[in-house]
């Protein structure tokens, strides 16, 4: 487990080479081969992780200067928040940061005494996390090399500062790895509190008022997060005297583990904290994939994996269920109202995270089995779906759904991988759906029926706004002129791999169930409960056929001397060529189909605050009820 250490550091390392090379061509090169190692040292790790049995091994750091390396660089993100607060007008945020690194440093120097613990923990659930960071991540950071070369290239009103960007990009790598590989609760505040800073940087990258408006909403509410999250750290000193999270976990400790659930709600962007994420889309799309795939939000769904044990019929687990599953809902409704495909893959983001939440919440195995199929699908599908509305952005100049009418046959390779990416979010036999059937078994397993409306009704919901947009690409093009596909082959590789991981992943579904899901059910649980039959395997074969058949067929369809043209009835007198008609004034016009997106109904501006609101409530009471009760018990 040598491989630990420089996994962790090697990514901070590139970072500062990322930095102060300012010759893109060469820092591209040294991004690629920077993922490079960190691919192959994840490989390694695995390799040797699986040799010894998959055994968990737990890590005990005994260097001092590590300790105090840690100690100081908390001290130095604390005076960047307060430097960046004060220069912004901000002044009231710097004050999470202020109380939470004290309350830290505090407990490190100056408060009770407590057991020293490995701060660091390989087993297969943080081995999971290491590969879809290492991957994912570092896919997105290829694709990174050629769309920031196009982006800045669209947008000479930004000002250009890769070399800032891909060293946000590494320090983010870094700190998840350490995130999940953390044994120790003050080493995981310390990466989560880097993670929240790194997405404060990279949503405010423009400059523009609106992102860095939305950079500091993202701060204020993830350091809200970290401050709960140092407070539960107190509380378990405390209590037991251990700041280890599976002792913590063991124990049930009420109080700590009410607040470090409170943390994930915000780094998960569950409501009301989800507007931190909505606000994330005025960064460029890599920043977008990485925030919504790899890294940052799955951060606070590993933490509730952890927790998930201690979650089984309490009040927590009760409000971290009924949250993730009120956000499923509403995010899925929401969704439906917009025509950015940005914005729709963001609440696709937070309303795929709140089933996952939801499943966590619920704290027994077989909803563990599910928010994990959920987590390695949703990772693939959406950093792919992010990329290619990327790609697509600067080769149509727009991101909006109704723009992408006809892609197939404008820019059909980045349409295949659009219907892949869709495909993988709803369809049967890629594993979201499989994964929210056993979550919905599990719910009815475990006789909750208000989980079991949100799950029906939202993935209703999911169904409808992914349908609206598969329906656009595959649709007759407005427009006969092609389009000029500008996509990079960085973009490209990044991509092309995303849809080979997706197809694979589907193949090996049953596989990987027992392989990998299994085993972290019996490792967090005890007990495994789901199993997937393998007699349904060919069902999902000729399924995956299909869905692959379907858009190759589409693009053999733009060879257009093999198209057979068809006049059709157009409530007129039809021009000749399917797109005009003649009304009944004798006046020319042009056919024109829309999406319906209900913006009476379900308008942002008319449902968010409401959602945000209830939600806001409804955790604080819960919050009071498990902290009034344990208080009263003690």
């Amino acid at each position: 487990m040598n491989l630990i250490p420089f996994l962790i550091c090697f990514p901070f390392v590139a970072a500062i080479f990322m930095y102060f090379i300012r010759n893109n061509k060469i820092r591209n090169r040294v991004a690629y081969a920077s993922v490079g190692v960190i691919m192959l040292a994840t490989l390694w790790l695995l390799v040797d992780f699986l040799s010894h049995g998959g055994q968990a091994t737990a890590i005990l750091v005994e260097n001092e200067l590590v300790d105090a390396v840690i100690l100081i660089a908390e001290i130095g993100l604390m005076l960047l928040v307060i430097y960046l607060c004060f220069k912004y007008k901000k002044l009231w945020i710097s004050l999470l940061s202020i109380v939470q690194t004290l309350l830290i440093i505090w407990l490190e120097k100056c408060g009770p005494a407590f057991e020293e613990t490995p701060q660091l923990l390989v087993d297969r659930l943080s081995v999971l996390m290491i590969v879809i960071v290492a991957f994912i991540g570092g896919m997105i950071t290829v694709y990174a090399t050629g769309y920031m070369h196009g982006y800045h290239h669209y947008h000479r009103e930004f000002p250009d500062r890769r070399y800032y960007f891909f060293s946000l990009i590494f320090v983010f790598l870094g700190a998840m790895f350490g995130l999940v590989l953390s044994k120790s609760m003050l080493w995981l505040d310390f990466f989560w509190e880097v993670t929240s800073i790194c997405s404060f940087l990279l949503i405010g990258y423009t400059k523009t008022d609106e992102a860095i408006h939305n950079s500091f909403r993202a701060l204020w509410m993830n350091l809200l997060g970290g401050l709960m999250l140092a407070i539960g750290i107190a509380c378990s000193i405390y209590e037991i005297g251990c700041v280890d999270v599976q002792t913590i976990v063991a124990q049930g400790l009420t109080i700590p583990i009410a607040c470090f659930a409170f943390a994930a709600l915000t780094k998960s962007a569950q409501l009301p904290f989800s507007r931190w994420l909505l606000g994330a889309m005025v960064a460029p799309t890599p920043s977008s994939a990485l925030l919504h795939s790899a890294t940052m939000v799955k951060a606070g769904v590993y933490l509730l994996f952890r927790l998930s044990p201690a979650l089984f019929g309490t009040m927590t687990g009760t409000m971290v269920s009924f949250i993730g599953g009120l956000t499923f809902l509403l995010a899925s409704l929401l969704a439906i109202s917009k025509s950015d495909a940005k914005a729709v893959l963001a609440y696709s983001t937070i309303s795929n995270l709140g089933l996952i939440v939801a499943c966590a919440g619920v704290g027994m195995s077989e909803t563990i089995w599910a928010a994990i199929y959920l987590l390695i699908f949703h990772a693939v599908s959406k950093a792919m779906m992010f990329q290619d509305v990327g790609a697509v952005e600067n080769s149509l100049h727009s991101r909006n759904i109704e723009n992408m009418q006809g892609l197939i046959y404008r820019l059909p390779r980045l349409a295949f991988i659009m219907l892949i990416g869709i495909a993988g979010m709803y369809l049967a036999p890629f594993g979201m759906l499989i994964a929210k059937w056993a979550a919905f078994k599990a719910f009815v397993d475990a006789s909750n029926p208000l989980l079991i409306i949100f799950i029906a009704f939202g993935s209703s919901t999911t169904m409808f706004y992914w349908t609206k947009w598969m329906a656009k690409i595959i649709g007759p093009p407005r427009v006969d002129t092609p389009l000029r596909d500008v996509t990079k082959k960085d973009e490209y590789v990044s991509l092309y791999i995303h849809v080979v991981i997706m197809l694979v992943v589907c193949l090996l579904c049953i596989p990987m169930s027992k392989y990998v899901v299994i085993p972290i059910e019996l490792s967090l649980f005890g007990s495994a409960t789901m199993t997937l039959d393998s007699a349904d395997i060919m069902v999902m074969v000729i399924l995956l056929i299909a869905i692959v058949v379907l858009p190759f067929v589409c693009y053999l369809g733009t060879k257009r001397h093999k198209r057979k043209h068809v006049i059709s009835y157009m409530n007129g007198v039809n021009a000749g060529d399917n797109k005009n008609f003649i009304d009944s004034y004798g006046e020319e016009k042009q056919l024109y189909t829309a999406n319906w997106y209900m913006m009476d109904y379900l308008a942002e501006n008319k449902l968010l605050t409401p959602c945000v609101i209830v939600s806001a409530g409804v955790l604080i009471i819960m919050m009071c009820l498990i902290i009034g009760g344990a208080v009263s018990w003690m």
